[in-house]
């Protein structure tokens, strides 16, 4: 996708209309499968296939059994706490109305869906007598994977564009749910790439080649500090809301923003305490390889 954006001409923008996507996969009578619930789906099931391979590996803090009630109740944790936060962070208005269970309408929170995921950790780990930082370790490496592919499902329905730029720009796209039709950042490609491809690849290889998992707290804090810094980068580019750009107005910085710096400040302070604690388990035991 990026390939045909960059090779396109540079004088004109790109017309999202001329890409020839579709918002749904397919359509059977009145049913239409989105590419947005697809994302949600596929994500899930990713992370629990990626989760059962994890705790394979040496030091796992947990059982299988242990993945499977993870699974269930993160689920809930993404879908209830990504709409109650989208509700209480951009939109409280829908508290007040049945709008608010009417989810196929759209409106999700990320940071909303962190804190829904860290209370069904919290359940999980409190029942099965787990460790819970640990435990938030190996979820953390399974998010960027998901997060990449919302993005990606909000390219294709044409939202969540970004602020205007030139029209000579390369990536320069109008999108159709513009109102004013100007040439825009793809910005849901920005964070595509940089909060979910990138930093998965990075917490991935973390995991897989080096004692990373032996130390509580350093996956999931380099997930929360890449995210946050991530999302705080990314928002320059990406339009605000049109009821919440009087914060952008008055100070400065947006309200995803805003939200983003409680996390990268968290993430520094279980960052310093990860790399302070000594090691745990079977970390000691892993010999580096032979020359």
């Amino acid at each position: 996708m990026l390939s045909l954006l960059a090779a396109s001409g540079a004088a004109e923008p790109i017309y999202w209309e001329n890409l020839g996507l579709r918002p749904y996969l397919f359509e059977i009578g009145g049913f239409q499968l989105r590419f947005y619930s697809l994302a949600y789906l596929l994500g899930i099931l990713f992370a629990y296939w990626h989760l059962s391979k994890m705790i394979k590996a040496s030091g796992a803090p947990m059982a299988q059994r242990h993945a499977d009630d993870l699974f269930f109740y993160c689920t809930l944790g993404v879908i209830l706490g990504g709409r109650l936060g989208y509700a209480a962070f951009y939109k409280p208005e829908l508290f007040q109305s049945l709008a608010l269970f009417r989810l196929w309408e759209g409106g999700m929170s990320f940071h909303g869906g962190v804190i829904g995921v860290l209370v069904a950790i919290s359940w999980v780990a409190w029942r099965g007598g787990l460790n819970w930082l640990r435990v938030s370790d190996y979820i953390a490496v399974n998010v960027p994977i998901g997060y990449m592919l919302g993005r990606l499902a909000n390219f294709v329905n044409g939202e969540l564009y970004g602020r205007p730029v030139a029209s000579d720009f390369p990536l320069a796209m109008v999108f159709p749910t513009d109102p004013d039709q100007l040439p825009r950042h793809p910005s849901q490609l920005y964070q595509a790439g940089f909060e979910g491809l990138l930093l998965g690849l990075l917490l991935l290889a973390l995991f897989w080649k080096t004692r990373a998992r032996y130390r509580p707290g350093l996956l999931v804090a380099i997930f929360t500090i890449g995210m946050g810094l991530g999302r705080f980068l990314m928002e320059f580019f990406r339009e605000p809301d049109a009821y919440l750009a009087y914060v952008v107005t008055e100070t400065g910085l947006s309200r995803g923003q805003w939200l983003s710096l409680p996390m990268i400040a968290i993430g520094i302070v279980v960052l310093v305490y990860a790399l302070v604690k000594p090691p745990v388990g079977g970390a000691a035991k892993v010999a580096s390889p032979p020359a």
